[in-house]
């Protein structure tokens, strides 16, 4: 009965998690912070939205369409009761750069392209949370993610250029040489207009941002211009806008695509898919980490799948969780996920009655508020700070930004090349762990006889190794012993100290078996000593404690050593490195 119980209760777990919050929003406090912060994150969450589906090269509406419904979705099936889900700079970017070639120009193969991606991104995201496989994000390292997003924030606001300076050109194979024809353009024809309305948009959201931080600056500056491009007839004089919104919520339908493009759109569907969800749960863990709430990182995966599916079937394109908006949402006091209710109930009051209100919203304001959103994406720092914890790591975020700028459009690629590099590096360093020869200090500890300049014992060497013992480095561990012993004519005893070995695969195992043949023929016998659980039943399943002896392995290293000078007997020296009552005697002088 309790394991039938258990069963239910994981089921309860995953497709109704919001049960445990929706009970709180009948106390009139938890429904008055979460009506104040779902429309918070709306009045944000509105012109942001479109202003993302123009990055994915989508009309702005679609934007609108994707933060509705999955909004909703993702705060239900989630767990996290803050996290602002919908349309994000990064998932933006990167679904323009994976569907653009497909679709050729074709606005209606474009638009069923996106939909599509959305629904394969949720699939996926789905099945890695039903399976349990939400660690596989943890492949994506911290150095990677810095230097991508370092990258794609320099991509997502040199993209906006030709839309602030009012120019059109033809696309590039990469996106430096774009923007170089950009640039060219602006020098000879620069719609005057255009580029001093952006800089006006810019200039009150940064304004705003410093001196009137509480009033929504990104709003105020899409009400404004809106205003004067109306009032002013931008749209007349050249000058770009929005144009006519579709009126009401978008239906439920299915893409039609033939397979082959949706087996091209595979290898963007698993990158957007970790890097979005990746993005998703640093954030949620933030904010968990403030409020003290309790975060299923499988869960979060299936909410996210599960938002995406719903924003593919509306008619939409691959949504994330928002650092920006999450910010937003917590700042306002959000006490649970009904908080993302109201936010897409705001949404979907926009789409049935406010749509003709945003017709003459100039696309440079658009483009500048994707600007200004992008602009804290660009940190430094914590790429110096990878260089000062690890030479390796901060090599790694270099190069990725490096390739994210040379690549692009092809982002996927430079994420590939951070990835395997990431995983090459640690590798080389998990094949050349600290090694050490041990040796008793003058305070009773053991220390490493080569930096603390200790004498060393002749007949007996105690050798730590600090790092899983497997393929990559069995090698490397067996060179070590074996050159300890060339170096000492008179050892007789071997002292493994294995206290830092997690892991043990065959590879490493059948090195401890070979050593063990190797100086038993040389007449040393190896002990081991400080065995961890793990890595004392492989040596019992594989039969290597027997070999070696059960009587050869000791909890401490001092029980090894006394048991090997015993066994020496009259050449154990008493002034010995080696010799316990030696060091204590030492430290008790020291001390008096």
């Amino acid at each position: 009965m309790a394991d039938v119980r258990d069963f239910f209760a994981g089921l309860q777990k995953m497709f109704m998690p919001f049960t445990g919050w929706i009970g709180e929003v009948r106390h009139t406090s938890t429904l008055r912070a979460d009506l104040i912060a779902g429309i918070t994150v709306a009045l944000v969450l509105v012109p942001q939205s479109m202003a993302y589906a123009q990055l994915a090269g989508l009309p702005p509406y679609i934007g609108l369409y994707a933060s509705f419904i999955p909004v909703m979705i993702a705060a239900f099936m989630g767990s996290s009761r803050q996290l602002a889900t919908g349309p994000v700079a990064v998932v933006s970017l990167m679904t323009a750069a994976s569907l653009e070639p497909l679709a050729g120009g074709n606005i209606e193969l474009y638009l069923a392209l996106a939909a599509m991606l959305a629904i394969m991104v949720g699939v996926f995201q789905i099945m890695l949370g039903v399976l349990r496989l939400g660690v596989l994000v943890d492949f994506l390292s911290h150095p990677v993610v810095v230097g991508f997003t370092n990258g794609a924030a320099i991509i997502i606001a040199t993209s906006q250029l030709s839309k602030i300076f009012g120019v059109s050109v033809e696309k590039s194979e990469h996106h430096y040489e774009t923007i170089w024809r950009v640039v060219i353009a602006a020098g000879q024809d620069t719609h005057m207009l255009t580029l001093l309305m952006g800089i006006f948009a810019l200039a009150i959201m940064i304004l705003m941002k410093k001196y009137t931080p509480k009033i929504p600056n990104v709003l105020t500056a899409v009400v404004v211009t809106t205003l004067i491009s109306w009032f002013f007839g931008f749209q007349a004089v050249g000058g770009k806008v929005v144009g006519e919104i579709p009126v009401g919520l978008p239906g439920v339908t299915i893409p039609q695509l033939d397979m082959q493009l949706i087996v091209q759109m595979m290898t963007a569907t698993v990158t957007i898919a970790l890097i979005g969800f990746m993005e998703a749960i640093a954030i949620a863990k933030a904010m968990a980490a403030q409020t003290r709430q309790r975060l299923d990182t499988n869960q979060e995966l299936f909410g996210q799948g599960l938002s995406n599916v719903t924003s593919g079937l509306f008619g939409a394109y691959p949504v994330s969780g928002s650092f920006s908006r999450s910010a937003v949402n917590i700042a306002a006091g959000a006490k649970t996920g009904f908080s993302s209710v109201v936010t897409g109930s705001v949404v979907a009051i926009t789409l049935l009655f406010l749509t003709p209100l945003l017709y003459h919203l100039p696309q440079a304001t658009l483009a500048a508020v994707i600007m200004m959103a992008v602009a804290n994406l660009v940190k430094i720092a914590p790429i110096k700070h990878a260089m000062k914890v690890q030479m390796h790591d901060g090599v790694v975020a270099i190069i990725t930004f490096a390739l994210t700028l040379i690549m692009a459009p092809h982002l996927e690629k430079a994420i590939m090349v951070g990835v395997i590099l990431s995983l090459g590096l640690f590798l080389y360093r998990t094949m050349r762990p600290r090694f050490a020869e041990l040796s008793l200090h003058a305070d009773g500890t053991f220390r490493d006889a080569q930096i603390h300049h200790l004498p060393r014992c002749k007949h007996i060497s105690v050798l730590r190794f600090d790092g899983s013992l497997y393929f990559a480095n069995a090698g490397y561990f067996e060179s070590r012993v074996l050159e300890n012993v060339a170096s000492k004519p008179d050892l007789r005893y071997v002292i493994l100290d294995l206290e830092g070995v997690n892991q043990v695969d065959a590879t490493g195992e059948g090195a401890i078996g070979v050593l063990h043949e190797r100086l038993e023929t040389a007449g040393i016998t190896v002990l081991v000593a400080r065995t961890k659980a793990q890595t004392m039943q492989i040596l019992e399943r594989s039969g290597m404690k027997k070999e070696l002896g059960e009587e050869h392995f000791f909890r401490t290293r001092t029980a090894a050593i006394r048991y090997a000078r015993e066994q020496l007997g009259d050449e154990a020296v008493e002034d010995s490195p080696l010799n316990p009552d030696l060091s204590i005697r030492q430290t008790r002088v020291a001390t008096a």
